[in-house]
């Protein structure tokens, strides 16, 4: 993709391996921290991946030595000190790009590398899967600047959990990304010659799904996790089964696996 201002300055990256789509941010000169470029980027480029039948996979990473930085502190002071107006727009721009990873049709992993701090936990929060090396460290810091972890929080906390999401938010203090895996933030640890390989192995296993299975299951886990298991929950999940085994992608799922062949949607060379 580029960039209108700059075709050789675009702040975000679009690479396409087949159906694998990888979102690099590429600011490494501040830690591809956030200011409006790189979150209206983002939200392009994601809007683009979910717009393209042909794409099944999003990988987002971040160029240079760290995954972000979090905020981009000028672009924070300029936005703070001008325009209410504006800088709320810019808030809420924020927030959408959090909304429309974590609630993104196609799944979408995280691939962490050095810092991911402030809002770059939040994107790691909010991609379906985080897979991260060791050398990574996350933070919460945005207090010791006099800041909330506002737009980010019902993401981290959904990760983390409440109890934690306050003790890093309120703390500020960097953790290891032994300690994410250990709260659920990280799903998958590697050794960082092995960052590649390891979030490729899970493209593997992604692609294997079913693209509109996997589009509901997104959308199925994110509606009810946190509530209450009742009669309208218990037949809301009754209809959603109801309504996948009777589509057409179900019925090839299953004859594919009795047949013992690969199903349709399943990537030529990747049987």
């Amino acid at each position: 993709m580029t960039d209108p201002r700059d075709p050789h300055d675009a702040p975000v990256q679009l690479e396409r391996d087949g159906p694998v789509a990888r979102l690099w941010m590429d600011r490494p000169d501040t830690h591809n921290a956030f200011d409006e470029r790189l979150v209206e980027a983002l939200i392009q480029a994601l809007a683009d991946c979910h717009a393209d039948p042909a794409l099944r996979v999003i990988v987002l990473g971040g160029r240079g030595r760290s995954f972000s930085a979090g905020a981009d502190l000028a672009a924070m002071r300029r936005l703070g000190e001008g325009d209410p107006v504006v800088n709320l727009a810019a808030a809420r721009r924020m927030a959408g790009l959090f909304h429309a990873l974590a609630h993104s049709p196609k799944p979408v992993v995280a691939r962490v590398q050095g810092a991911a701090i402030g809002g770059g936990l939040g994107l790691a929060a909010a991609c379906q899967v985080c897979i991260a090396s060791r050398p990574a460290r996350f933070a919460m810091s945005e207090v010791r600047l006099g800041l909330v972890p506002a737009v980010i929080s019902p993401w981290v906390t959904r990760a983390l959990g409440e109890r934690q999401a306050l003790r890093y938010a309120l703390s500020g203090e960097r953790f290891s990304a032994e300690r994410a895996q250990a709260l659920g933030l990280v799903h998958e640890l590697c050794e960082a010659e092995a960052l590649d390989a390891t979030v490729q192995s899970l493209v593997e296993h992604l692609l294997a799904g079913a693209p509109q299975a996997q589009a509901t299951t997104i959308a199925l886990l994110r509606r009810v996790a946190g509530q209450a298991v009742d009669a309208a929950l218990l037949d809301e999940t009754a209809g959603c089964i109801a309504r996948v085994r009777a589509a057409a992608e179900a019925a090839e799922g299953i004859t594919a696996f009795l047949d013992h062949r690969a199903p349709a949607w399943l990537p030529p060379g990747r049987a």
